[in-house]
């Protein structure tokens, strides 16, 4: 389903483009979470005349439509993922790697009888990130 771009891009109301596409299919390849100066260069590449600001405005937007994942990392620096896991779910991130791995379980539920019993508030969405290290990068650690 998220291989097919053209088709995504569309239902959102996204005007199909090369530079878009690229996005996707840079993402897709490479696995793991990128900054928008490392698609930057992989699109410069591709693309003789493509701005910065032609990058982040493009992966603002597939984050907009789900498309792609933001990543907060604790550098402060913003990240994307294409997560193509289309059911709800979270993230574990490792921050060696860069690798992103699919949480299923969620305590949404809980949190939100929680937040309605004692703050007398409702949860309108949620979401959640883990961030840490996978065990390969823990078995090179030591």
């Amino acid at each position: 389903m998220l291989n097919d771009f053209p088709l995504t891009l569309k239902k959102l109301n996204l005007k199909v483009t090369p530079k878009r596409l690229a996005i996707l299919e840079i993402l897709l390849k490479e696995s793991v979470y990128l900054s928008p100066e490392e698609i930057w260069k992989k699109m410069k590449k591709r693309f003789n005349r493509i701005g910065l600001p032609t990058v982040y405005r493009n992966l603002e937007e597939l984050s907009e439509g789900n498309i792609i994942s933001k990543i907060n990392h604790p550098n402060r620096q913003l990240y994307y993922y294409l997560c193509q896991n289309r059911s709800h779910h979270h993230h574990f991130i490792c921050l060696s790697c860069r690798k992103v791995e699919d949480i299923s379980f969620c305590a949404a539920k809980e949190i939100e009888g929680e937040v309605k019993r004692n703050i007398r508030g409702k949860i309108l969405s949620h979401i959640l990130q883990v961030n840490g290290l996978c065990k390969n990068c823990l078995e090179k650690k030591g």
